[in-house]
């Protein structure tokens, strides 16, 4: 069957042989522009800088990103491939990766990313996320997720964000948690791992109802010592 033609039923409302207006159908994945996602601008806080990727950026992610503990339970493969896909998205309007500047340093420490961008029904995925060692458990994490839920709830409008993360990598589920992110279960055989291993993805989201508590969450965290 031809996908652009619509096979009609009775009291069907649109013409034999008239093309099917899928455009028209929520679940059909139409084009989007770049005004249609979160928009491209720099984020900053007080201990951090997101900025949209850019080519500048490269050389000193391919030497942060070498760090073989970051991707014990992520997809990374050929990390100059990966860099350059994020690029490649970015230039498509499909996916909005950000390098992650500690400020103090004057430093990039990591990367993030909004993707799985769906502007008909206000939801997107947050995730990519990787950081150097040197800062776990600091406050780069949660001020980079405060500033990338502020952009896409408030500044987009976002209804959903979800987060999808390696249902054995209990550090990632903790910091997703301790976000105020509500589980929804768990993706079984989700992903194959570069080694052929499964990978069973743990699922999480936050609302927009929700979202001003987390918020308060996130900023009562970076007031405290």
């Amino acid at each position: 069957m031809d996908p652009n033609e619509h096979t009609p039923s009775p009291g069907d409302r649109f013409a034999v042989g008239r093309p099917f207006p899928w455009e028209r159908c929520p679940c059909y994945p139409i084009p989007m522009s770049r005004a249609e996602i979160p928009a491209a601008v720099p984020l900053a806080g007080r201990i951090v800088r997101l900025e949209p990727l850019a080519d500048a950026h490269i050389p000193e992610l391919l030497a942060a990103i070498a760090d073989e503990r970051i991707w014990h339970y992520s997809i990374r493969g050929d990390a100059a491939h990966y860099l350059a896909a994020a690029r490649h998205h970015m230039e498509q309007g499909e996916q909005l990766p950000f390098a992650v500047r500690e400020l103090a340093a004057n430093r990039l420490v990591g990367m993030s990313r909004l993707f799985d961008i769906v502007p008909a029904h206000k939801r997107l995925e947050l995730g990519y996320t990787w950081y150097i060692p040197e800062v776990w458990g600091t406050k780069v994490n949660p001020e980079a997720k405060l500033l990338l839920l502020t952009h896409a709830f408030e500044a987009w409008g976002a209804r959903r964000v979800e987060f999808k993360v390696h249902h054995a990598n209990l550090r990632s589920r903790a910091a997703v948690e301790k976000l105020g992110a509500v589980p929804e279960g768990v993706l079984r055989k989700h992903m194959i791992q570069p080694d052929g291993t499964r990978r069973d993805s743990a699922v999480y989201s936050i609302l927009d109802d929700e979202w001003p508590k987390v918020k308060g969450g996130l900023e009562t965290r970076l007031t405290n010592a």
